[in-house]
């Protein structure tokens, strides 16, 4: 993936930012609120920013999915091409440095836009997974919850004959595929009822539930301070926080590079690479604490 990204050339108003942002989680209790900006490190690309790639074409929607059993045909054929890339991704500096922020006691809750995982994978278990996790299926009809690695397996053994070159994988781990391999890709029912399996993240068109909603406000409203990390908050699902937690008054920085719709709300803005960013201030914050 490269050397990784330094702060040499950041410019005067990232360095007032960076200054802000170590006050803040020098403080305490600080809740972070996390975006796909912060996996492009990992290889994952994002869905808006410069570091990022836009995807080719529309997302599944819900209505798409549950409708029609060719959606879903062509969802689970997609999915499965790319889920190797979302499985064998690793987190990066940037969700490291939230861990030790986070075991520190600087950072009292992580909520997360992603579905990849990574914030659980660099020990951060408790992190809100505002949109569910791709490592998780459920089905529409019974709600029982089993893992991918189960259902890819099963797919492995329907296909077995599935083979596919090198295809560009988009932000939510699907692979762009030729509607061939789509048409012949056979769908794995429930293993328990035979109902309709769904990854476990919310859709396009989709709700997030209420009490994940509702939880995540009560995060917001505990924290000294609310910190975005690569997200252009273009969505209300994240953009909610923003605005909730400055009608409050509480304190918002925002890292992410490229504009975002909370900008105008944000105490501090650094526009650098996150992973960069992030251990820098995790250092600061360390030797700046008191010892025992």
């Amino acid at each position: 993936m490269g050397a990784p990204a330094t702060l040499d050339d950041g410019t005067a108003a990232d360095a007032a930012g960076l200054e802000t942002l170590v006050r803040l989680l020098a403080g305490r209790g600080v809740v972070v609120l996390s975006g796909a900006g912060l996996s492009t490190e990992s290889g994952i690309p994002d869905y808006r920013g410069v570091t990022g790639s836009r995807r080719r074409g529309s997302p599944m929607t819900y209505q798409e999915f549950t409708g029609s059993e060719a959606a879903r045909r062509r969802y689970w054929a997609r999915s499965h091409a790319g889920w190797r890339a979302i499985a064998r991704a690793e987190p990066n500096a940037g969700h490291r440095a939230v861990e030790q922020l986070r075991r520190s006691g600087h950072v009292s809750a992580v909520i997360t836009q992603n579905v990849d995982g990574l914030h659980r994978a660099a020990g951060t278990r408790t992190a809100v997974e505002l949109h569910g996790g791709l490592h998780r299926v459920v089905c529409l009809a019974c709600r029982r919850i089993s893992t991918r690695e189960e259902l890819d397996r099963r797919l492995e053994a329907l296909n077995g004959g599935f083979r596919h070159g090198p295809a560009p994988v988009n932000p939510d781990g699907d692979a762009e595929l030729p509607q061939e391999l789509v048409d012949g890709f056979r769908v794995a029912p429930c293993a328990a009822c035979g109902g309709v399996l769904k990854p476990d993240v919310v859709f396009f068109g989709e709700s997030v539930p209420r009490p994940r909603v509702e939880r995540c406000f009560e995060l917001v409203d505990a924290g000294q301070a609310l910190v975005v990390l690569g997200s252009s908050l273009t969505v209300m699902s994240g953009l909610r926080f923003v605005r909730h937690a400055a009608r409050a008054g509480t304190p918002v920085a925002i890292v992410n590079q490229g504009a975002t719709r909370g900008d105008a709300l944000a105490a501090a803005k650094v526009g650098r690479p996150l992973g960069a960013v992030l251990t820098e201030v995790a250092r600061r914050v360390r030797e700046a604490a008191p010892t025992a």
